[in-house]
């Protein structure tokens, strides 16, 4: 069950903290991937676009985790096992992959060459299909689940 009432309060379960945290992590990774995107898209060459956002995607996630289990130590007392932190980079992981669709869009775009309304036309097919994955996600997770 997501949540317990107690003391007139819902207090989430792990299940549901969990993926609460997958669905912010990857909110933020398309976020930032829009923003780089958005920043250096016209300036670099395909390539190096993809490597600049996977990197700083990779630096994001690491220092966000290292910043969390150090707050964890801090408020536990000590360092948490390896299987927690296992969890803890699998639940966060999807700050990384949200970048996934928008860079194979942008590596066939620039594959095809595409320009104007044909680049328009292949970036909302490919953003359209990644909405529809995450409302299909959401379905089964949420309601069927």
């Amino acid at each position: 069950m997501a949540g317990i009432v107690a003391g007139g309060g819902i207090q989430l379960g792990t299940a549901a903290k969990n993926l609460g945290r997958r669905r912010a992590a990857g909110i933020y990774g398309a976020i930032i991937t829009a923003a780089i995107l958005d920043t250096a898209g016209g300036h670099l060459p395909t390539a190096a676009l993809v490597v600049s956002v996977v990197v700083t995607l990779l630096v994001y996630w690491l220092a966000e985790e290292y910043a969390e289990l150090l707050g964890e130590q801090v408020q536990g007392g000590r360092l948490p096992g390896r299987a927690h932190i296992r969890e803890a980079l699998a639940a966060s992981w999807p700050m990384v992959s949200a970048s996934y669709l928008p860079l194979v869009a942008l590596v066939l775009a620039g594959l095809a060459q595409l320009r104007n309304w044909q680049l328009f036309f292949a970036t909302s097919v490919a953003a359209a299909l990644g909405l529809v994955m995450i409302l299909l996600k959401d379905l089964v997770l949420i309601h069927l689940h």
